[in-house]
């Protein structure tokens, strides 16, 4: 998530917006957030039902959690792309940024 704030002028100039999801609570996401020296962008709660969003998108784990996953959704809230991986690795930003300039 660090690397999204680093690039957040990047995808504001490619006409993004960019939110972080996560199973976890509110409160607990404020804490993550301000452990990482703070994020701009939003970091919205799917906690209750717990992992709803998750399931709905296919990244919701039964242990509990979600894994680590993108997508990018168009304006006519279509997904043009979608990246699920383990928690503990995240693609590179140029990927995200490729799809955008192929969804231009």
């Amino acid at each position: 998530m660090p690397s999204y704030e680093a690039d957040i002028g990047r995808f504001e100039r490619a006409d993004t917006h960019v939110l972080g999801i996560s199973v976890d609570s509110v409160p607990c996401n404020a804490a993550w957030a301000k452990s990482l020296g703070g994020i701009t962008y939003d970091l919205l709660s799917d906690f209750e039902p717990k992992g709803d969003v998750a399931r709905r998108y296919g990244a919701y784990r039964p242990e509990g959690y979600a894994e680590r996953a993108l997508f990018i959704v168009d304006k006519q809230g279509k997904i043009i792309y979608k990246d699920i991986h383990k928690i503990d690795e995240q693609p590179d930003n140029e990927d995200i940024f490729k799809a955008l300039r192929k969804a231009a």
